[in-house]
């Protein structure tokens, strides 16, 4: 089963849900840059649980450790090991799991591959796995805005029914603004609605789904290839995955 993605810029994640912990391997960062627990951490802590009532509350310091690839502050060029340790693991409540598989989960198709499964937590098929693209990604983004000057910014653009304005002045909109609600819609107004309907269908047992839009500023001409390894391929490839 493949864990890996990319090639000049290559990420391994590994680990499952209730393990001793999940992480990643970073193979082609480029030597001297200046890298520290703290540029990963910033970025983990945007993704942890428990954050926020809109978000699953399993509670989880994600703390990361890099194990290898950084010396003094700065990257050697080597692979970069990095470890967030598990630490609520409640494998108790998933005792119903031994015997039935979920619904749109990933548990069939690990007992048809491999004929058996982790299914405490959902394994490697659970969201904790993200923990491992989340660091290489700070990793990535870290040296596309220092070395090319490139500036990456994401935001919630609609969830359900509810959107952002037509007329929203993308272009001007900064991680800051991003930052300022707990659903990250840059919008203010479309955010307090955005959150009203994410807690009206979770009170019912429900859920929705949703659209990021994400804007990168300053991408080189010629990024990519012509036909098959398209930058829009690639990125497609990276998040339906």
């Amino acid at each position: 089963m493949s864990s890996s993605f990319g090639h000049l810029f290559r990420l391994s994640t590994f680990g499952e849900s209730h393990g001793v912990g999940v992480g990643v391997v970073v193979d082609g960062c480029p030597p001297g840059l200046a890298l520290s627990e703290a540029d990963i951490q910033a970025e983990l802590d945007r993704r942890r649980p428990g954050q926020s009532k809109i978000v699953t509350q399993r509670k989880e310091g994600d703390r990361v450790e890099i194990l290898s690839g950084v010396q003094d502050g700065l990257t050697l060029g080597t692979p970069i090991g990095m470890l967030v340790r598990n630490a609520d693991q409640r494998s108790g409540d998933y005792d119903e799991m031994r015997t039935k598989y979920r619904p749109s989960h990933a548990d069939f198709a690990y007992d048809q591959k491999y004929g058996l499964r982790a299914w405490s937590g959902g394994g490697r098929a659970s969201a904790r796995e993200t923990i491992g693209r989340v660091a290489a990604g700070a990793i990535a983004q870290k040296v596309l805005a220092e070395q090319f000057g490139v500036e990456i910014v994401a935001w919630v653009e609609r969830v359900q029914d509810v959107s952002l304005p037509a007329d929203f002045p993308a272009d001007s909109t900064t991680r800051a603004d991003v930052e300022a609600n707990i659903v990250r819609c840059p919008d203010p107004e479309t955010a307090e609605q955005m959150i009203a309907r994410i807690e009206e269908v979770r009170k019912a047992g429900d859920s929705v789904g949703g659209s990021v839009f994400c804007l990168c500023r300053g991408v080189p001409a010629g990024w990519g290839e012509p036909v098959f390894d398209k930058l829009e391929a690639d990125l497609a490839k990276a998040m339906l995955s």
